[in-house]
């Protein structure tokens, strides 16, 4: 999973929302929050809440007693999914053969392991999009983190999106609405667990990427990527200093002044704009800060409640509540992390997540089912990407505090997995973990003592060479510990959406487009992001995202110039022209391939896909600023941050892992299979735009 983390825009839709804040943050999913519906709508919604969660037992009874029906043609009575985010097969096959892995070699003993083809590109929204429903990019409509608004060449979220308000009563300064915002699934095909619903068989998915907004179906669901903070945004860490000068930071986080002397601090916490009240700017919570400076530790007393700070190390889940007036609030929950005391107080807030018990906008099936699992365990993150990779990336949490994070996250998902393992009896438990991809973003320079972050990043290498290691470790245990729950009548997978590889240089596609005659600048526009700098009068191509370059279409984009008839030749030109490319300070080729959209996608989506999908090399990727739209630069230049592993990659090159505790006749899966796979062994036929095929699992039939 290549994280949105990348990408900063306040602006677009998720400027709406933003406008009046300081935050700079990554695109949202779009303007407006559920609280911000009438008083009406949130007393409606808290009793409807309460309901389902007063008959959720009757209504788990109920579901048993008729879906006994939905299990006559199954060949197995329960199946277990187990993601694995980014686990790489170069690694997972050294440690199998080197006997760190054992629970994995017992799962290939028992049944099989392979290999398993990604998508194009081998993105995780694009490959978990793939595995939900069982087809193609071109037919599920998902080909990036972000979209370009064809209009203004902006950048969207290309997920999700939340839509305002349809009718707000206007009283002076006050807006208040009078029917709910609305929260648009933008991922089309339905997943096969919803498919499987329709014919009683139940499912619990917790944590799969693209599954926000929840969508209805028979079963239980947690969302996961992309789910916003309450800001809105993918992530927007806050950073409170007395320091003199406050930091600006390159992305995804915002720097605010403490105010007072000695051992107490004063600050204030940032939270989503005011959309109720014309001109107040973002909601905004005070704290009070003790710190001792002798022990590095501290207090924060927030709302009328007291919470310790301990020295360098995160705070239990603190619950944020802003305040809009006329009665409506938003609660959040937030870690602090009190990282530094001398010589100047640094203290860190975590993206502010939505509150699992009180949530803002829709992030469950049913929707008490978030609450629940809060009543259950405790409080929990729900951001979609709540591993804070780009404060690390800035150097406002170091190595082992990320970790601290990272593990903590993975404890909350392991809870939630137990818990749906110990209840389910038949049907399906899916959950995926984000922690290997995670880590190994950040972590896989450690692997090679020559990459270039290490010589700007002033941490010892031996300290954290293990990490990926002990990372792939604990994996495995969590796989043993799923395998307990087996049984004559179970089938478990354990896969990984794509793999990794390291990330030593970028490549600056819009310069190369430059270069080649085929994208024009305006100079005294080039370097501001965002495509401003993009001359559209005289621009055939231009690249956007991780690994897309797009036609400047006439008929498609508002300033296109490029005939529809000399589209797909362009595109097979371009497609050609950068196969091959080479990087002249390393002497190798950067990218392997490039694809015209046509030789890779079907379906009704196409239309929507990247005209040329760039297949990197290992040790290549888009640099950070044409991620975010920037046409200036050379072509080539060292990835110096701590994200130091990736997966943009050609797909051929970077496959993921497939484990089944039973034999499969496939030789070559691929991560469209699981999805009919799953179908036929319950007894039903896929529907016809599935593009995977059954993997053919060997299971008893006595």
């Amino acid at each position: 999973m290549t994280s949105m983390r990348t990408f900063r825009p306040a602006l677009g839709t998720a400027a709406a929302m933003l406008a009046a804040s300081p935050v700079e943050a990554y695109v949202g999913p779009g303007a407006g929050f559920a609280f911000v519906g009438s008083l009406l709508s949130l007393l409606a919604a808290f009793l409807a809440g309460a309901a389902a969660f007063l008959l959720l037992p009757f209504r788990l009874a109920w579901r048993a007693l008729r879906g006994a029906q939905g299990y006559r043609k199954a060949r197995i009575r329960k199946l277990i999914i187990l993601g694995l985010d980014g686990l790489e097969p170069d690694l997972v096959e050294k440690y199998l053969e080197d006997g760190k892995m054992p629970n994995l070699a017992a799962l290939r003993k028992q049944g099989r392991y392979r290999r398993l083809r990604t998508t194009f590109p081998p993105l995780s929204p694009v490959a978990w999009a793939t595995f939900a429903t069982g087809s193609n990019p071109g037919k599920h409509n998902l080909f990036d983190f972000l979209n370009r608004n064809l209009r203004s060449y902006l950048p969207e979220l290309s997920s999700s999106r939340v839509h305002q308000p349809s009718r707000v009563w206007r009283v002076g300064r006050w807006r208040i609405p009078l029917s709910k915002p609305t929260v648009e699934m933008r991922r089309k095909s339905r997943p096969f667990w919803s498919l499987l619903g329709d014919n009683r068989v139940g499912s619990t998915i917790l944590r799969v990427p693209i599954t926000f907004p929840p969508e209805p179906f028979e079963g239980r669901l947690l969302s996961a990527m992309c789910t916003p903070d309450l800001l809105g945004t993918q992530g927007s860490f806050q950073v409170f200093t007395n320091a003199p000068e406050e930091t600006e930071f390159e992305e995804a986080g915002a720097c605010y002044p403490l105010e007072g002397a000695g051992q107490v601090w004063t600050g204030r916490i940032q939270g989503p704009a005011n959309s109720i009240r014309d001109g107040s700017g973002n909601l905004e919570i005070p704290f009070r800060m003790r710190v001792d400076l002798a022990s590095g530790s501290g207090s924060l007393e927030i709302d009328g409640a007291t919470h310790r700070l301990p020295a360098n190390c995160f705070t239990a889940w603190i619950r944020l509540t802003f305040r809009a007036g006329l009665g409506i609030k938003v609660s959040g929950v937030g870690q602090f992390h009190l990282a530094a005391v001398e010589p100047h107080i640094r203290l860190y807030l975590s993206p502010i997540a939505i509150d699992p018990e009180r949530p803002a906008l829709p992030i469950s099936h049913p929707a008490c089912y978030a609450p629940y699992l809060a009543k259950l365990l405790g409080s929990y993150s729900t951001l979609g990407l709540a591993e804070d990779t780009w404060a690390l990336n800035e150097r406002v949490i170091d190595e082992d505090t990320f970790l601290e994070q990272a593990n903590q996250i993975c404890d909350e998902r392991e809870a939630m997995f137990e818990v749906a393992l110990d209840r389910t009896r038949k049907g399906v438990v899916a959950c995926v973990f984000d922690t290997p991809d995670r880590v190994q973003h950040m972590f896989y320079r450690y692997l090679e003592p020559l990459h270039p972050a290490h010589a700007t990043n002033g941490n010892s290498f031996s300290r954290y060479a293990g990490t990926v290691e002990e990372l792939y470790a604990r994996m495995d245990r969590i796989v043993g510990r799923t395998m307990r729950h087996l049984d004559e009548e179970t089938v478990l997978f354990v896969l990984s959406d794509h793999g990794f590889k390291s990330f030593q240089r970028g490549v600056n596609l819009n310069a190369w487009l430059e270069r080649e005659g085929y994208l024009a600048v305006r100079e005294e526009a080039r370097d501001q992001g965002y495509l401003r700098g993009v001359d559209w009068s005289r621009t055939r191509a231009y690249s956007f995202g991780l690994t897309g370059i797009y036609l400047n279409m006439k008929g498609r984009e508002s300033n296109g110039i490029v005939p529809r008839s000399e589209s797909r030749h362009l595109a097979e030109e371009i497609a050609a022209r950068i196969t091959g490319l080479r990087d002249p300070d390393r002497a190798a080729a950067a990218v392997n391939r490039g694809y015209a959209k046509h030789d890779v996608y079907k379906g009704p989506y196409v239309r929507a896909a990247p005209d040329v999908v760039v297949g990197y090399n290992p040790g290549y990727r888009s640099s950070w600023g044409v991620a975010i739209g920037k046409v200036g630069g050379p072509v080539f230049e060292d990835n110096t941050k701590a994200w130091s592993g990736d997966h943009c990659v050609d797909p051929p090159l970077i496959p993921g892992v497939l484990f089944c505790n039973r034999d499969f006749e496939a030789e070559r899966p691929g991560i469209e299979d699981l999805a009919p796979t799953a179908m036929r062994l319950f007894g039903y036929d896929p529907p016809s735009y599935m593009d995977g095929r059954d993997l053919r699992v060997r299971v008893s039939t006595a």
